[in-house]
């Protein structure tokens, strides 16, 4: 089904005082009175719905979080974000919060705010580690938890990818790996001439 906006002639003039010239009719019948500078028409400049790479992909993205979402808190009473604690704790044990945030790509008080949680379940426990580093380890009954979960997230990944060849996964993940590469090079430059430290892509 088409996303495209609606038929109709675009955005007309703006009048000497910058208000947006509505069609003959238009505001009294839509609008209250003095309501005449609302836009009723679509704007000439905007992106295409249909092929504006960066809502495509966030549209799927919300489409893969909301189903996953739904699915860890019914069977868990957990969310995407623990989920993506725990995963990156099966990948990478030891890791301590700032190491997780940097890895899953989320501001720090997502994670915080999932250790917290996932601390009390028993599902991680923190260590003392060097230098008065905080290692964040699985705990088995975490193990156990990551198992369970896995093939919610995976299942994702299989409506998404069926029926595409290997070699078109490989070069599609490829190419976003680049896009994710080209967005971390940006952040990190916009925060060098601010003097803030990047946001996380």
């Amino acid at each position: 089904m088409g996303l495209g906006l609606p038929a109709g002639p675009h955005l007309r003039s703006p009048t000497d005082d910058g208000r947006i010239c509505m069609p003959r009719g238009t505001a009294s019948t839509r609008f209250p009175a003095g309501s005449d500078d609302l836009l009723t028409e679509p704007l000439t400049a905007t992106i295409d719905p249909e092929n504006f790479t960066p809502r495509l992909i966030a549209l799927l993205s919300n489409a893969l979080v909301w189903r996953e979402s739904h699915e860890l808190r019914r069977r868990f009473g957990l969310g995407t974000n623990d989920w993506r604690v725990i995963s990156a704790l099966a990948i990478r044990p030891g890791s301590s919060a700032t190491e997780v945030t940097e890895f899953i790509g989320v501001n720090k008080a997502v994670v915080s705010k999932s250790v917290t949680s996932l601390a009390a379940r028993e599902l991680i426990t923190l260590v003392d580690g060097p230098r008065g580093s905080r290692p964040l380890y699985l705990t088995p009954a975490g193990v156990r938890m990551h198992d369970e979960m896995l093939p919610v997230s995976t299942n994702g990944q299989d409506i998404i990818l069926e029926g595409m060849d290997p070699a078109h996964v490989a070069g599609l993940n490829t190419l976003l790996r680049d896009m994710i590469d080209k967005v971390r090079v940006a952040n990190a430059d916009e925060a060098a001439e601010l003097g803030e430290a990047a946001t996380p892509a």
